[in-house]
This record gives structure tokens, C-alpha cells and sequence, in this order.
């Protein structure tokens, strides 16, 4: 079992349009389709079938990386037909791998779904944008999207900080490059302040995950750049808590009065099992007006969502609304919908309220109007981190 046999389960992978491909001891293959565990009809695997599938495609500064934590990431190309993110580690002192598809091909704001507003959000000349969601809600493609929807239309200098480099862009309109965590730049703080003496316009940090790079996000942010990050969490409100709760107390003022003036906005999405088959993405967007500054200034974040359900007119919108509208257009399952909400019971009762024909809220009806774009309702791909 060597190159072979990858290949052959990659283009499996390929063909089928999975999202992920899980290689462990003591079953076979197993693919992720639309959300769902499958798995391939072939042989149970060994040890020595992942030890001989890990050793065929995996880096030799990745498996000593292994040898010594107990697991590495990397990316790499599989032809010209898509790239992977690689996860390898030990389990039970077994080797085990997922592996995360990564197409090509770019999709537009239509195709993913994107509200409107963020074309507007994205072209504003400085300041922090945030794409989150939990892992495998569709960040790395809604951010891939936004970077190459300003590549063909902008000339600006792009740089991407990521661990791994998942999409490659090309020089189009803009010079893009892309820096790997651990190939070209030790950690993610060094890169943004290497990136910042650049001549930049855009900085894409792949993960904000602790106080260096967080803090050093900011800076890039308020110093006249475009910054683009990710954060592991559910909604805008959750977002800006996180941000600020990294820091120790006594920053904490400090930290509002600066991500009230640098935050442009956050897109958290969430991606759910679309009826009959395929994935499509649910939103929250938040767009920092000033008086969203305000509430982030004046440590009143919990008002944050009624801000939002307010800012409508801005092109704002909350996560709960975009599952409600999607259950009503059919496009996903009553549980789904309410298992992916901020406020579940709220979300049910809305739900079972339509059901019964008593209706929800008026400005439901203004909300289908501005919805009504081409936007609604495409397949969204296989999910990316």
C-alpha cells in the first residue's frame, strides 16, 4: 500500500466531492460528504497501511515534527485537480491522517452566499476584518473569495500569512504573496510586524489565536492596512468579547478604545446540511457604524446583537435570522436550523410559530425583498478550516 493507493483515494475524494478524507487503524478509508461520515468500501487499514500512506505523502521535516509532538500540518497539491490540508498525528501510538480538500477554483460572494454589505466592508482603505466560525464552517473559502475578488479588481499588495497555505492565488491585478507558518516565517507575530516594513495594503492572517498575534493584528490595522483574520467563535458579539478577553485586565480599556476605531467588521458563518443534498452557509454580519464603536468603547458588547437586528439597513444581519430565513425558503431542516442557532429556544418558537400559520414579525416581509438577490440559496462547496 504506497503512492498508489493515496492517489487512488484522493481521486475518490475528488470525484465523489468530499470535503475530508480520515485514515485510521481499524476501519476503512472514511470520507466526509455533505457533512456525513462515509465510509469506502475497501479494506480495513493496519498500522502499516497509515504508516506507508503517511510516509507517501508526508514532508520529511513534517514526520520528524511527528516523531518529536506527536503530529504535524502541511498542504500539498494533488495534480492539477485540487490541493489538501494535511493532518497527521498519533492515536493510540497508531498513525491517523484527515485530510481536508482545498478546490481550485475561486467562488464569487454570489455563489457562497455572502451578504452584499462585505464587497463595501473589504474595499475601505485600513482596518481589522474578521471571518469566524467554528472549524469547518467555510472561513478559508470566504476569505480565499474576498482576497481574490480584490486581486481582480484592485492593485494592491496582498500578503498571506497562513499555517498552511491553503489557496493559491496568482498575481492578478495585485502581487500576492503568501508566507507559510514554519517554511518562510517562524511564527505568526513576526510575520506581521516583517509584513508591515512590506509596503502592504492587505495582510491576511491565517489564525489570530493568541495575544501576540492578536495584538499585533490590531496595530497592523490601525497603522493605515487592510487586515483580514479568523477567530474560532459563533457570533460577532462572541467575537469582540474574545478579542478582548485575551488580554490582561489592566489592557482591557486600552483594547476596546483601539478595536472600536480599527474593527471594520466581523462575518461569523456556520454551515449546515442543505435539503436534498450539498452544503450552504448561514451568516451573521456586523459592521462597525459608530454606534457599535460606541457600545465596543463603553464595555456594553451584550447590546451588540440588538444593533445589529437594528442595522438592517446597513446590510447587517443576525445568525438566527439568516437559519430562520434559510429553514422558510426550504433550504435546510427545522433541527438544523435550531441546533446551529445562537438562541435555540427562540429560534424553535419562531419556527414552530410559522408553522402554525401565526406568522413571524412584519419586517420579515422587507427582509425577503432585500433578500431576494441571486444570492440566495446557491450550493455552497465542501467546507474548508
Amino acid at each position: 500500500m504506497g503512492t498508489v493507493v493515496i492517489d487512488k483515494l484522493l481521486q475518490t475524494v475528488v470525484n465523489l466531492g468530499a470535503s475530508d478524507l480520515h485514515i485510521t487503524t481499524g476501519q476503512p478509508p472514511v470520507v466526509r460528504l455533505d457533512g456525513h461520515m462515509r465510509r469506502l468500501e475497501t479494506k480495513v487499514l493496519e498500522a502499516d497501511d497509515t504508516t506507508a500512506l503517511m510516509k507517501s505523502i508526508t514532508p520529511e521535516r513534517c514526520q520528524t515534527e511527528l516523531q518529536e509532538v506527536g503530529g504535524t500540518d502541511f498542504g500539498f497539491a494533488f495534480g492539477d485537480q485540487a490541493r489538501f490540508r494535511v493532518a497527521v498525528f498519533k492515536q493510540r501510538g497508531n498513525i491517523g491522517m484527515v485530510l481536508r480538500r482545498i478546490p481550485y477554483k475561486f467562488l464569487t460572494f454570489e455563489e457562497l452566499g455572502l451578504p452584499p454589505a462585505i464587497r463595501e466592508c473589504i474595499e475601505r482603505p485600513r482596518g481589522l476584518f474578521l471571518v469566524t466560525g467554528p472549524t469547518g464552517s467555510g472561513k478559508s473559502t470566504s476569505l480565499a473569495s474576498m482576497i481574490n475578488f480584490l486581486n481582480e479588481t484592485h492593485d494592491h499588495h496582498v500578503i498571506t500569512i497562513e499555517d498552511p497555505i491553503e489557496y493559491y492565488h496568482k498575481h492578478k491585478r495585485s502581487t500576492v504573496n503568501q508566507r507559510e507558518i514554519g517554511v518562510d516565517v517562524p511564527s505568526f507575530p513576526e510575520a506581521i510586524r516583517r509584513a508591515l516594513r512590506m509596503d502592504p495594503d492587505i495582510i491576511l492572517v491565517g489564525e489570530m489565536r493568541d495575544l501576540d498575534t492578536i495584538s499585533a493584528a490590531i496595530t497592523a490595522a490601525e497603522t493605515g492596512h487592510i487586515v483580514f483574520g479568523t477567530l474560532h467563535t459563533n457570533s460577532a458579539e462572541g467575537t469582540v468579547n474574545r478579542i478582548i478577553d485575551v488580554f490582561p485586565k489592566e489592557q482591557q480599556d486600552q483594547i476596546r478604545t483601539q478595536l472600536s476605531v480599527a474593527l471594520i467588521g466581523v462575518l461569523s458563518q456556520s454551515l449546515l446540511p442543505r435539503k436534498p443534498k450539498g452544503l450552504i452557509a448561514a451568516y451573521e454580519l456586523l459592521i462597525v457604524t459608530p454606534a457599535i464603536a460606541n457600545l465596543i468603547r463603553e464595555n456594553k458588547t451584550y447590546r451588540i446583537s440588538s444593533d445589529i437586528q437594528t442595522g438592517k439597513k446597513f446590510g447587517m444581519r443576525l445568525m438566527d435570522d439568516s437559519l430562520f430565513d434559510l429553514w422558510k425558503q426550504g433550504l435546510i431542516e427545522k433541527e438544523d436550523a435550531i441546533r446551529k442557532s445562537i438562541k435555540p429556544m427562540e429560534v424553535k418558537a419562531r419556527i414552530e410559530n410559522a408553522e402554525e400559520g401565526r406568522g413571524d414579525d412584519e419586517e420579515d416581509d422587507d427582509e425577503d425583498e432585500e433578500d431576494a438577490g441571486p444570492a440566495k440559496g446557491r450550493v455552497r462547496p465542501a467546507p474548508k478550516k
